[in-house]
């Protein structure tokens, strides 16, 4: 009897720095969201395509719950509430240190309440963590809502995976295949591009400016060299908050900008399969945080 197959869109969501771009890419077995130790690393939907033999996950990494401090932050947060409405399931992720459900968790769940879809709860870092601590967090949980199940995972140890794919799979509908087998991510080459910039200077600079810059594709190009070898010319903007900022972000004699271009392009030589010519540049803009025409941007499409 052959087997029913089954597709779906399935939303992560969860407070920042709980881990969701590091599950996403242990769940895709592919790096399709950046990650890094600071927070609200990820600020708009990053959508990833698990393709399983009996089904298809179209699975959305959405950013960290905090509280709001410009429109951006206003809009990053609609953006993770907001696709509530579009999914068939929702993996609230919390981490396996949490000592009780915090206040910010309890907004996710008066969210999750009333958007009334399938919910896996997922306790993530269980490495970090004990059993006996993770027993009770399941207690507190399970009182505060009616969890479809609950799935204990470490997504650096890969442990509890499949487990969660498993899961995923009994509460998805019957359904068609949306996207091709080779399909790994709804991401542009310039979205990776841009992504992976910011990354490395999330990782590279200091705690106060990385949230302060926002990475813009200005030139994608595709030609061929002298020798009939592929390449593409990318020009990179990387804007930040303070003049000040914009000295760090360049370094002395340039060697930190430097550093932030050469490690993304090796990245996206990987990623995009052939050679780059990575240009990046500097520039101030005070208020683009506020800027309607930057912040539609992480709007949902």
């Amino acid at each position: 009897m052959e087997k029913i197959f089954k597709s779906g869109f399935v939303s992560l969501v969860g407070r920042t720095n709980v881990g969701k771009s590091t599950l996403l890419n242990s769940l895709v077995q592919e790096e399709v969201a950046i990650t890094t130790k600071k927070t609200q690393t990820t600020r708009k939907a990053i959508k990833a395509i698990i393709n399983r033999k009996n089904s298809q996950i179209i699975i959305t990494d959405t950013p960290g719950i905090h509280k709001p401090k410009t429109k951006l932050s206003e809009t990053m947060i609609e953006t993770a509430f907001g696709i509530f409405k579009e999914v068939d399931l929702i993996l609230f992720v919390i981490e396996a240190t949490s000592l009780d459900v915090g206040r910010g968790d309890r907004r996710i769940l008066e969210k999750i309440k009333e958007a009334n879809k399938p919910c896996i709860l997922v306790i993530n870092k269980i490495d970090l963590s004990t059993k006996e601590q993770i027993a009770k967090l399941i207690s507190f949980y399970s009182k505060e809502y009616d969890f479809n199940a609950v799935v204990p995972v470490s997504s650096i140890k890969n442990k509890g995976i499949e487990v969660l794919l498993l899961e995923i799979e009994k509460l998805l509908p019957k359904g068609p295949k949306y996207y091709e087998d080779d399909e790994y991510t709804d991401q542009t080459s310039r979205e990776l591009v841009e992504e992976k910039v910011r990354e490395k200077a999330l990782k590279l600079l200091n705690d106060e400016v990385p949230h302060g810059i926002y990475v813009e594709v200005e030139n994608f190009k595709n030609r061929l060299t002298k020798n009939g070898e592929s390449i593409i010319d990318i020009d990179v903007l990387i804007y930040c908050l303070r003049e000040s900022h914009k000295g760090i972000i360049i370094g002395k004699d340039g060697k930190m900008l430097k550093k932030i271009s050469t490690f993304a392009r090796q990245d996206l030589e990987t990623i995009l399969g052939t050679k780059i010519n990575l240009k990046v540049w500097v520039k101030v803009k005070e208020d683009w945080q506020e800027k309607e025409d930057i912040i539609n941007k992480f709007k949902l499409k």
